[in-house]
């Protein structure tokens, strides 16, 4: 995990510097989430703070989770990771595990807050993996409908059309978002009012 140290490191420091409000919502996760430069417009009149750290997988996140996620007392967890494991050659079998250990952590540390898990998306750098991405999309759905406190979002299938990825919502890499795709991104978390609800 030290591929990962200093972005962590600098995630912590802007963290002491600028404490979020207590009961933000935290959006936890990969470089989809460290990207979203966004956040704050998207989600007017919420708090909100942006813990993504780039190539950050499951495991990742699960290893730092008690560095970044308790410290700012969020009341719920926007968390979007998964497809730079499967990216990386993991099956769907170890995703899974690494998404388990996350809620392991989140339920132990936050017990009294929600968490949002976001579904892999499509993309036409990774379509190789589309199987896999689909599997692993219905265990996590699978997982989640068994953890309380949790929600599985379907940003997944509002990214294709015809059954592939739409162009216009990615980037010229093919794998991150495009503007227009954190516009659809937050069109669906946003409607998921329980991700915001006060109690």
């Amino acid at each position: 995990m030290d591929w990962y140290e200093d972005e962590v490191r600098g995630l912590e420091a802007a963290l002491r510097d600028r404490p979020p409000p207590p009961a933000a919502v935290a959006f936890y996760g990969s470089s989809s989430i460290r990207l979203w430069d966004t956040l704050a417009a998207d989600f007017p009149g919420h708090a909100v703070v942006n813990l993504g750290f780039g190539g950050s997988t499951l495991a990742a996140c699960a290893h730092f989770f008690a560095r970044l996620v308790p410290p700012c007392r969020p009341r719920a967890v926007v968390l979007y990771a998964g497809d730079n494991d499967l990216g990386d050659g993991r099956s769907p079998d170890d995703v899974v595990a690494a998404l388990r250990s996350v809620l392991d952590r989140f339920g132990s540390a936050l017990p009294a807050a929600r968490l949002a898990l976001l579904a892999i998306k499509p993309s036409p750098a990774r379509w190789h993996l589309q199987p896999r991405i689909e599997e692993t999309n219905r265990r996590f759905a699978a997982e989640l409908a068994l953890r309380p406190a949790t929600r599985f979002v379907d940003v997944h299938a509002p990214m294709l059309a015809d059954g592939r990825p739409r162009p216009a919502l990615y980037a010229p890499d093919g794998l991150h978002l495009s503007p227009a795709g954190y516009r659809v991104w937050a069109d669906i978390v946003g409607r998921t009012e329980w991700i915001f609800a006060r109690s």
